[in-house]
């Protein structure tokens, strides 16, 4: 069994098939540092499906049982739901699930779930159109994202989850729409603190909403109560409202 420096067991893997994204999130890859001129990596660099596959082979031998795929944006890459197939097939893998931004799910959703992937997540920063677009770079409205996540729930790639990466100014105030969206639904909806990612995101202390200031601004309209966590070693904090209407 793999530990990782902490004693952790590794049971969760991520596989970033993909350095390229649709998005220019400015806390993730902002348009000015990955304009058209950037460099991503060549495709022959990047680990073919048959080295992933064989990768996680050995991983699963020693005991890894969960897949997370993700970029990029790894619906940008061809071919992708080959990987999930072959994946998918791969004794002791029983978690397989695929982390997007949405924008290209909604045509791919039946063909992911067909080749094997069981879950989804989906990353969405606010409901409101201005607000979403500044924060995908690109002024993308949010209809085509959220059309996707019920897509993804008709085909059965559930239980659907939805990121939403919290900037104090800029969508902190869209926290409870979210949550009163998701609310009953069955979307799991996980707050993200806006993190430090290196040097190129302009990364400001006084612009991080910090999580128990997420919880209690929820908690304040909508009770709440502390979820056990799933493994040990998992990160994230759970909490689900206290009418049983989700997490």
């Amino acid at each position: 069994m793999v530990k990782d420096l902490l004693g952790r067991l590794m049971k969760d893997l991520r596989v970033s098939v993909t350095d390229r994204c649709n998005f220019r999130c400015p806390y993730c890859m902002p348009a000015e540092v990955f304009g058209e001129r950037y460099q991503f990596l060549p495709k022959e660099e990047l680990l073919s499906f048959e080295e992933i596959e064989r990768l996680v082979r050995i991983f699963a031998k020693l005991g890894t049982n969960k897949i997370r795929i993700t970029g990029g944006e790894p619906l940008v890459r061809s071919g992708v739901e080959n990987l999930i197939s072959k994946l998918s097939n791969i004794e002791g893998i029983d978690d397989l699930t695929l982390t997007t931004n949405g924008y290209l799910l909604a045509q791919n959703a039946q063909s992911l779930r067909d080749a094997g992937l069981q879950r989804i997540t989906v990353s969405l920063d606010s409901l409101d159109d201005r607000i979403f677009g500044e924060m995908n770079g690109r002024g993308f409205g949010v209809e085509k994202v959220l059309n996707a996540i019920e897509k993804a729930r008709e085909v059965g790639l559930d239980p659907i989850k939805v990121n939403t990466v919290v900037q104090k100014g800029v969508n902190d105030h869209n926290v409870l729409d979210i949550a009163r969206h998701f609310r009953g639904t069955g979307v799991i909806v996980r707050f993200i603190e806006y993190m430090d990612v290196g040097n190129i995101n302009g990364w400001k202390l006084d612009q991080v909403v910090p999580s128990l200031d997420i919880v209690e601004r929820i908690h304040s309209e909508i009770p709440l109560e502390p979820v056990d966590k799933n493994y040990q070693g998992e990160v994230a904090d759970r909490y689900r409202y206290l009418d049983g209407s989700g997490e």
